[in-house]
């Protein structure tokens, strides 16, 4: 049974992704019949903690030897993360709770604390999606999953960014203590106990760039006709190319296939679309080559992890929806 949480603190922590464990599982809401946690910060460094705010600052009469008594141990994201090292006392601590059976949770950058504790080997994990690639070069054993909001991999749960710090907290609740106790702790916060899709629909992915002109006018030209039937064939007569050459070379210079660079491209256009305007998905499906609303709900899920409907929703409210 979760009863006792700590949060485990270091130079430079975000107040927000700090708040955001503070407000699931350090207020007492027992007035609603909610459970209240032995809830505590605590500081790896010292009793008076910096913040990536300038001015702001955290005092904290707890040390590491509190995380010894924590059913749940939380690690929030910070500044320099990174690029820094870390207290042995708080990676031994963190490694001795998942000994005796306690969870440990990241939000976002934290991965890369529990990661240095050699707690993300052979585990599937997340991270904020800017980090994705860092974490995975940092810690080649970890399996860095880049497209969800969170990772429940047993007694180490990891989170993307600040929002997914919410429904990992949510998440852990619902896992220990029902669906019924998340609900209602979500219900009070004003947020959904849990959202569809991951971290895929908040991601920027610019058009590719070529690292030379051998097809690059034949990627300006799909990008401007990405509504119209296209072949390998017709591309590559395009580049005045063989079909084989042309196939060889795009892969080559994009990282991809022809149909899967398409495919991406009609995706970000339509989801330009849905946060932009207010045309219909039947119209969007028209404008961007997927042809039908079924067609292009059943790309956009696979690429994005939500559909249409709940991407504009999420991006534009209820009303555009």
């Amino acid at each position: 049974m979760l009863k006792n949480v700590a949060v485990a603190l270091l130079d430079g922590v975000h107040p927000f992704e700090l708040g955001v464990v503070c407000e699931v599982f350090g207020l007492d809401r027992s007035d609603e019949g909610l459970p209240v946690y032995d809830f505590a910060v605590v500081s790896a460094e010292g009793p008076t903690l910096t913040t990536h705010v300038p001015g702001f600052t955290v005092a904290t009469p707890h040390g590491p030897d509190r995380l010894d008594e924590a059913d749940l141990i939380a690690v929030p994201a910070g500044s320099e993360y990174l690029v820094r090292d870390y207290p042995p006392a708080l990676l031994s601590a963190l490694v001795r709770a998942v000994d005796r059976g306690a969870t440990v949770l990241s939000v976002c950058s934290g991965a890369f604390v529990l990661g240095a504790a050699g707690l993300l080997d052979g585990r599937r994990c997340a991270v904020h999606w800017r980090h994705v690639e860092e974490l995975a070069l940092r810690y080649p054993r970890a399996i860095v999953e880049p497209d969800v909001l969170y990772v429940d991999a047993g007694r180490v749960i990891t989170s993307a960014g600040t929002a997914a710090g919410i429904d990992a907290c949510l998440h852990i609740v619902r896992r220990e203590q029902g669906t019924e106790v998340a609900n209602r702790i979500a219900r009070r916060m004003v947020v959904p106990p849990h959202r569809d899709g991951g971290q895929a629909q908040y991601i920027e992915r610019p058009l590719p760039l070529s690292s030379c002109d051998t097809v690059g006018e034949v990627l300006a030209w799909m990008d401007q006709h990405l509504a119209e039937e296209m072949t390998v064939e017709q591309l590559a007569a395009r580049a005045h190319m063989s079909p084989r050459t042309f196939a060889r070379r795009f892969q080559q210079e994009t990282g991809t296939t022809p149909y899967r660079w398409i495919l991406r491209q009609r995706v970000l256009l339509a989801q330009r679309l849905l946060e932009a305007t207010d045309e219909t998905v039947d119209a969007i499906a028209a404008r961007t080559g997927f042809g039908s609303a079924a067609a292009m709900r059943h790309q956009f899920l696979r690429t994005v992890g939500t559909t249409p409907h709940a991407y504009r929703r999420t991006f534009r409210g209820p009303e555009a929806a």
